[in-house]
């Protein structure tokens, strides 16, 4: 079939790549046909439409400004491009800022879902013959909780244990989805990623924030002692997951992302280092530790993270491209080269600072 894809959160960090592939490699990849890709975003402090400007003489693309929990909005939006698959990424997505405010986690990332749902299965007419709908609700691993050190990896079958307001209401998203599908026979499919990275993320995440702060000769914040353990996924691979998932995923099914690669923060922090240093001449990476300080943990921070991904391996014949190596030289690389793309939200919605006290 031909796809006419809404993507929600489009103009973010995932939304973003994933539409350069939707509308670049996709095809070829998959052997499907993509005539419209439809962004629905939110433009809140995350959503930048920077981020899209790569396709402004694409025809196939269209970016349209509005909220997810707008039912008329959506509504209105999967009539008028006749759309048969929804990805929805949009979400409020860092922990540090669900802990200060966590209401906007809440409307944006349940009450949004629910409404998408709803307004999807609507149009979507399951059971009266309109059958070639698909709606990919894409996740975290976050969700599954924290692991131990000799805890095997999170499986698609692991108990749902978040501990952040963040991860609680994406973990309601999952199982409003999981709820659709089981109760509407609504065609949906989850993902749940790993730690992502790679050009274009929001300079509140680690890997985009150390860059940063390393261009300017400051130091690295780590939280704790450092110790706590995330699984690493580039971003492409991701988007190449995502498209697989939504052409070749089985309805009803839970596929988890990773990108086999966990490194400790302080153990990725130091690696980010080296690769800096290789292309800014300012960064010394002989002693990295004169660069790190440790600071107060974050209230409730997860320990470990780590997915078992031989599922998607297995069905979907996925696999990670990238090693953090080449994905993290790719990443610096993006950033060394985009100082307006920087300079434009460190004018506006943040410039650095400490999230997540709690206060």
């Amino acid at each position: 079939m031909a796809y006419r894809i809404l993507v929600t959160g489009g103009a973010g960090f995932i939304g973003s790549n994933l539409i350069y592939y939707l509308l670049g490699s996709a095809e070829a990849d998959l052997g499907i046909l993509i005539e419209r890709v439809v962004t629905l975003d939110k433009l809140t402090y995350a959503g930048n439409p920077d981020n899209l400007e790569g396709l402004a003489g694409d025809g196939r693309h269209r970016m349209v400004q509005g909220d997810i929990c707008d039912a008329n909005l959506v509504s209105a939006l999967l009539n008028e491009e006749q759309i048969n698959a929804v990805i929805h990424l949009a979400a409020e997505s860092h922990v540090d800022r669900s802990i200060d405010a966590s209401s906007e986690f809440i409307r944006t990332n349940v009450v949004g879902t629910h409404t998408l749902l709803n307004i999807a299965r609507q149009w979507a007419n399951v059971g009266k013959g309109k059958v070639d709908f698909r709606f990919l609700h894409v996740s975290t691993d976050e969700v599954y909780g924290s692991l131990g050190a000799n805890d095997p990896p999170f499986s698609e079958v692991s108990a749902y244990a978040p501990n952040s307001p963040y991860s609680a209401s994406k973990a309601a998203g999952d199982h409003l989805a999981r709820a659709w599908f089981q109760t509407y026979g609504f065609p949906v499919i989850i993902t749940n990623c790993s730690n992502n990275y790679g050009p274009r993320q929001f300079p509140e995440k680690l890997v985009p924030l150390m860059i940063q702060k390393l261009r300017l000769g400051k130091k690295l914040p780590i939280y704790g002692d450092g110790s706590n353990v995330r699984d690493w996924l580039y971003v492409e691979d991701h988007c190449r997951a995502l498209a697989l998932a939504l052409v070749k995923g089985a309805p009803g099914e839970v596929y988890n992302v990773g990108g086999k690669c966990e490194l400790s923060n302080l153990a990725m922090v130091k690696t980010l280092i080296t690769a800096v240093a290789e292309m800014v001449d300012s960064v010394d990476a002989q002693n990295p530790e004169e660069w790190i300080e440790f600071v107060t943990d974050r209230p409730g921070h997860d320990w470990r993270y780590a997915v078992d991904c031989s599922k998607i391996i297995r069905e979907l014949h996925w696999e990670p491209k990238e090693s953090f190596e080449s994905g993290l030289k790719k990443t610096v690389e993006w950033y060394l080269a985009n100082d307006s793309w920087i300079s434009g939200i460190e004018d506006g919605s943040y410039r650095g600072e400490r999230l997540g006290l709690g206060d």
